[in-house]
């Protein structure tokens, strides 16, 4: 079942269009956004402000370039736990999602329990981190790293009516 908003928080047309226009370019100006929806800028803010005061719109950031800055070896490693023990679980996603290396987390159904995206240094980093962060952990039974070569972002808007 899709999951929907409730009444008081469905989206009309105008909400649509500045959802995807900020999807395009968080960092548009708001004149440019009235102007492109076609709604006073007065409009265009307020509308923007009750998007992100509803949860609709939960934040704003920044692509960083991860080679960049130093961590050009990125990697998904699977997490399979050995038990599911509440108090184990809890200790485990209060700390290693917190970590800098992890990018992202996901907590997934399957055969896999959790997915990390993470980025290094280098494979020494990296070989050296799942064995500190993870193999060592009491709760994990067993890991799978796979090397990214290549991240492709999805397409993100505009969204569907």
């Amino acid at each position: 079942m899709v999951n929907q908003l409730p009444e008081s928080q469905s989206l009309d047309s105008v909400d649509r269009k500045i959802i995807d226009l900020l999807l395009q370019d968080a960092r548009i100006t708001n004149r440019d956004l009235a102007d492109a929806v076609g709604i006073a800028p007065s409009t265009a803010l307020m509308r923007t402000r009750s998007l992100q005061e509803r949860g609709i719109i939960s934040g704003f950031q920044a692509t960083i370039n991860m080679a960049a800055v130093g961590r050009a070896v990125q990697a998904l490693v699977a997490v399979q736990l050995k038990a599911h023990d509440r108090v184990e679980i809890d200790r485990f996603t209060s700390t290693v999602p917190k970590l800098p290396e992890v990018l992202t987390t996901f907590h997934t159904s399957g055969s896999v329990d959790y997915l990390l995206h993470i980025a290094v240094t280098n494979t020494d980093t990296l070989r050296d981190w799942v064995l500190d962060n993870l193999t060592t952990d009491p709760v994990v039974g067993h890991t799978e790293t796979t090397l990214v070569f290549e991240r492709m972002p999805g397409y993100s808007g505009p969204l569907s009516s």
